[in-house]
């Protein structure tokens, strides 16, 4: 008991340290916590909502959904300019000239985008043999306007790292629109509650932003700033086209291969996933990018950086991955019914794939940091070409599963491409990155240990006991690793 008692007094020293102090490190940390304790509140609406939602409507309006939010989204992608980016990375991103020039950029993105979404809605409804999905596009992408039309002081307070107002317009406007979902649903009872809901969290999300930091746009446009915004945006083009093929192609090929009710599986299986994962990808990116940005001319400082936070994604992430391979299914029947169940394959799968790729995003933002975001470009063009080769063939040999097969494949493929050229870029040493995955590896096997001790006890393998179980497994697990990593985390950023 004395040793778990000083490894708990460790942890809340190190921690207490990180909130106290004046540093880099110490105001990511900082900010992380604003960010993190949004965000969790958000994702537990989310959560809620799915739960009650699943059980309100029927497995085809999550499909047609996901094939309306695939299908806009590529078209979405095709205008990226990397405006809040570019004025984010920028070190002249706080003067009104830039701020005006990212919002001039931002509002023309998105009434162009929607335009071509409009246009071309009757289309997509035809290729997937669906009447509604005309209307369904061209409500639900009323988001991309709402979104163009964000006060650029939103971008810049979270450049600054004040991360409480972000925290507050992105996440308070994300619950709003988790709510009003909830409440079309008791009166719509189809996929119309799930579109107008959709487009409700940016319209919130939007009006938070001009409350919270206001900002009076001026017809007057800088051109000097627009150029410097578009020198670092050029480094985007195509980028974003490439994710999303990466991203969406299973929904894209899945759609046509199987009925809206299979796909609904599918979707809301690997969103179980997405959704934790999405949560640690926007803190990483909302807190990393404007602090690596600072320090993008220090390459050792930018590694340790990188090697501190690559160590706390492993450490949460590896645990969890053996968690969903294990209790899945019982996740999945608990949370969503029997039915679900069928995808708790796909599940794993997405689980693995969105690790790698919270990973990668890490490697990511360091060259966007530095103002080189094309060096991304090899590795998502990778993942895109290898998505697009095997999607197809993998989902008709092994069922829906295959789809994250085919993303679990690119990814690995992306990921070790990144490896390679951040070795090249900051001279980062592989053999000291690697070093990072040893403790939470040894700790994930506490949780196979325990799986393998008890899989013969038939009451154990019963939905709610096995849930429990696999919890209580994954708690001693980060117990295990935690002592290590907060160790770790009194060397300085």
């Amino acid at each position: 008991m004395s040793a778990i008692s000083q490894s708990y007094e460790s942890i809340r020293a190190s921690i207490g340290k990180l909130f106290r102090a004046d540093g880099l490190k110490s105001t990511v940390f900082r900010g992380g916590a604003w960010l993190g304790a949004g965000s969790f509140l958000e994702q537990a609406f989310r959560f809620g909502r799915n739960m009650l939602l699943t059980r309100l409507l029927a497995p085809e309006a999550f499909g047609t959904m996901a094939i309306v939010l695939s299908a806009t989204t590529l078209i979405q992608v095709l205008a990226e300019v990397g405006a809040r980016e570019a004025l984010i990375q920028s070190p002249r991103g706080t003067e009104e000239g830039h701020v005006g020039a990212a919002w001039w950029m931002s509002v023309g993105r998105s009434l162009s985008i929607y335009s071509v979404i409009f246009v071309l809605a009757p289309f997509i409804s035809r290729f997937y043999g669906n009447a509604e999905l005309a209307a369904l596009a061209r409500i639900a992408t009323l988001s991309i306007v709402f979104d163009g039309l964000m006060s650029p002081r939103a971008i810049v307070a979270q450049k600054e790292m004040k991360y409480s107002k972000w925290a507050a317009i992105n996440n308070g406007g994300g619950i709003l629109g988790v709510l009003t979902t909830v409440v079309l649903s008791y009166f719509l009872r189809d996929v119309w509650a799930l579109a107008i809901g959709y487009c409700s969290e940016n319209a919130a999300r939007c009006t938070l932003s001009y409350i919270l930091c206001p900002y009076r746009p001026k017809l007057h446009i800088d051109f000097t700033a627009l150029r410097d915004l578009w020198r670092f945006s050029r480094g985007l083009f195509g980028l974003a086209l490439l994710n999303l093929i990466f991203t969406r192609a299973d929904i894209f090929v899945l759609a046509k291969m199987y009925p809206a009710a299979k796909l609904g599986l599918y979707s809301m299986a690997i969103y179980l996933v997405q959704t934790p994962s999405s949560f640690l990808a926007a803190i990483l990116c909302q807190t990393l990018l404007p602090a690596l940005s600072r320090i993008q001319g220090d390459h050792a400082r930018m590694n340790r950086i990188l090697l501190q936070v690559t160590s706390a994604t492993v450490m949460l992430g590896l645990p969890a991955l053996v968690f969903a391979g294990f209790c899945g299914r019982s996740l999945l029947t608990l949370i969503y019914g029997q039915r679900y169940s069928a995808a708790a394959v796909a599940l794993a799968l997405a689980a693995f794939a969105s690790l790698l790729n919270i990973l990668n995003i890490q490697l990511t933002l360091m060259f966007y940091a530095k103002g080189e975001p094309g060096l991304h470009r090899r590795s998502v063009a990778a993942m895109a070409l290898i998505v697009l080769l095997l999607i197809y063939p993998l989902a008709k040999t092994f069922g829906l599963w295959g789809g994250q097969l085919a993303c679990v494949i690119a990814v690995i493929v992306g990921y070790a491409l990144q490896l390679e050229r951040i070795r090249k870029v900051t001279g980062l040493r592989l053999s000291e990155y690697g070093k990072i995955f040893l403790i939470p590896a040894m700790a994930s096997l506490v949780i196979v240990a325990i799986w393998l001790a008890t899989g013969s006890i038939g009451a154990l393998a019963r939905p709610a006991p096995n849930l429990i179980l696999g919890i209580l497994a994954c708690l001693l697990a980060y117990g295990f690793a935690g002592i290590f990593f907060f160790r770790g985390t009194r060397q300085p950023a």
